[in-house]
């Protein structure tokens, strides 16, 4: 139940209980007056007739011991006390009144109907007024209810905006009241938070800017080592170094949402094909230092197959460039941190990489992937920059990226490119049934492994056997 129906209904409840109180209220004052009047009226006459008969004088209006005089009253006059009683027992209501005179009782007796119906027309009206007051609160409540929790709901999808990047988004300032000093309190939070991440974007975009230059010579310089051991280790410790220097500026150009994608239409089983051997090959997109986003299986990558399994295709209209991107640093990330076999499959406009891991950290399933925070372990540590770019093209694609562990165990990160099909997008790249195969991928640098990818011969040059294609530690985690 939100906030507006709680409001609503306490504000309602109040004007029900306090209409109830009001009519019970009236209701006891009018019976009891008009009782207190009807009991002095039958009364002073009791007295006028007891007078007349003490000096002989009868009227005929007085009962004498009456014998249907009620129990209670008869047994007060017994006791010498003059009293005044409503019967209510009959279809009509009487109004008694008697005393005693000598060994004789005297009474009169009234109807008592007229009174009674005033009651219940003032019992009708009273009804509908509290009826009306209840109506005429539950519409004040709600239009109150509604005020309040609108803008609750705008300070809350401006916080949800500001948690999601948008650190412009700010809400209008109304008001005096407390949900005034909560919007002032989201603003502040909103410019010192975005301050400081600006400057954390801005001191890390401008070191590694101002690292490219050196790192480019350190590269070239690592080339021209005679061939050796120590000198493969240097250029390959250089290549990582280029790797990480790359991937934080893309994640600086991700967070500046500057970013725009060149949409092309092409089959979306091309592309995770081309993904699929693109994490294979050595300093293509893929490499560079290995990052852990999630807690590692082994200290080593893993090594094993990639499973790539076409459902159904279709045609997308998307940035291929991006698209292969993101699967590079999924796939690697399973390979690196997973457990084999890493399965690749394609559905509609939905890709799934999954691998038979320990499954992904509690804090990115719930917070997402984030730069320089990580859950490695041993043999799994690294920059957390590999899904953080994944998410970040995935964004500017327009896409949906969202990561779990599946009740059979390892972890599934799933893109969804549903939005960018194409109307009658099966273009007849299906794999044909019972043909699923797997990519070769190997684990250390200069393996060499047969394999093949999943769908018809010869898509993309990759169908048979590949040799020397080496992994230099993979884009897990980055």
């Amino acid at each position: 139940m939100g906030l507006r129906a709680k409001i609503g209904i306490a504000i309602s409840a109040t004007a029900a209980v306090v209409a109830v109180l009001v009519g019970v209220l009236v209701h006891h004052h009018t019976v009891n007056a008009q009782l207190d009047l009807a009991g002095h009226s039958l009364s002073g006459r009791l007295q006028t007739t007891v007078q007349d008969r003490a000096a002989g004088v009868d009227t005929g209006r007085g009962m004498i011991n009456p014998k249907d005089l009620p129990g209670p009253l008869k047994a007060l006059v017994e006791r010498g006390r003059r009293g005044v009683y409503l019967e209510q027992g009959g279809r009509t209501p009487y109004l008694w009144a008697a005393t005693k005179v000598g060994p004789d009782i005297v009474a009169l007796k009234r109807a008592y109907d007229r009174e009674q119906r005033t009651v219940e027309a003032l019992d009708r009206i009273l009804w509908v007024a509290g009826v009306a007051g209840t109506a005429l609160g539950c519409v004040v409540g709600l239009l109150v209810a509604h005020r309040l929790g609108r803008r609750l709901t705008a300070s809350a999808a401006t916080a949800q905006r500001i948690a999601e990047g948008d650190l412009g988004a700010r809400l209008p300032r109304t008001g005096n009241d407390e949900i005034a000093q909560l919007t002032a309190a989201v603003n502040t939070m909103a410019e010192t938070l975005a301050g400081r991440l600006r400057a954390e974007r801005d001191v890390t975009a401008n070191i590694a800017h101002e690292l490219r230059t050196p790192v480019a010579g350190l590269v070239a310089a690592a080339g021209l080592l005679p061939s050796s051991r120590p000198a493969a280790m240097v250029r390959e410790r250089a290549e990582r170094v280029r790797g990480l220097m790359e991937d934080v500026l893309e994640v600086a150009r991700l967070d500046a949402r500057a970013e725009e994608a060149d949409r092309e239409v092409r089959p979306l089983g091309e592309l995770v094909r081309r993904a699929v051997v693109a994490s294979g090959q050595p300093g293509g997109p893929g490499s560079g230092p290995a990052g852990a986003d999630r807690l590692p299986g082994d200290p080593r990558p893993v090594d094993g197959a990639i499973r790539v399994r076409v459902l159904a295709d279709g045609l997308v209209e998307t940035d291929p460039r991006r698209v292969e991107r993101i699967l590079v640093n999924l796939i690697s990330n399973a390979r690196r941190h997973g457990a084999a076999p890493v399965t690749v499959e394609v559905e509609g406009g939905v890709i799934r990489v999954r691998d038979t891991g320990p499954g992904f950290p509690a804090a990115l399933l719930a917070h997402g992937p984030q730069r320089f925070r990580t859950s490695g372990g041993p043999g799994g540590s690294g920059l957390g920059l590999g899904l953080t770019i994944a998410a970040g093209q995935a964004r500017v694609l327009g896409a949906g990226l969202c990561f779990a562990n599946p009740p059979g165990g390892g972890a599934q990160a799933t893109v969804d490119l549903r939005g960018a099909l194409c109307p009658n997008g099966a273009d007849g790249h299906d794999a044909p049934e019972g043909m699923d195969g797997s990519a070769g991928t190997e684990g250390p640098a200069g393996a060499d492994g047969p394999g093949e990818v999943d769908g018809p011969a010869g898509a993309d040059g990759v169908h048979g056997p590949r040799d020397g294609a080496g992994e230099t530690g993979g884009q897990g985690g980055r």
